[in-house]
């Protein structure tokens, strides 16, 4: 699968995983050394995340049950997490740098496929 911004017709991830199961969302990069650009993880359902015990920062995009872009975190560095988003519905975890790159913005829609 692959995510597209909708709005502005950048791509967010040429390769996105998909954690859906318990163990796989507690898992998500952990355990990696870095995500390359052009990869991401769709956690669903997700409405936080942490890094701890990660090596390397992320991009995180909140996104509602319609695709929709309702937060953006970036560059979340090691051993910190967000805040919770009680309409989140999941979260694409990017590399660093990629929410900026691709001109994604609150009100977004993130095409996924």
């Amino acid at each position: 699968m692959r995510a597209l911004n909708g709005d502005s017709g950048k791509e967010l991830a040429r390769t996105l995983r998909v954690a859906a199961t318990i163990c796989s969302r507690a898992k998500g990069l952990l355990g990696r050394a870095a995500l390359p650009p052009g990869e991401g993880l769709l956690i669903r359902p997700c409405k936080g995340v942490h890094t701890f015990l990660m090596k390397f920062p992320i991009d995180v995009v909140f996104l509602d049950k319609n695709n929709r872009i309702i937060e953006t975190v970036e560059n979340l560095q090691p051993q910190r997490m967000t805040r919770v988003w009680l309409r989140s519905a999941g979260v694409i975890e990017l590399p660093a740098g990629t929410v900026s790159a691709s001109e994604s913005v609150v009100g977004n829609e993130v095409i996924i496929g």
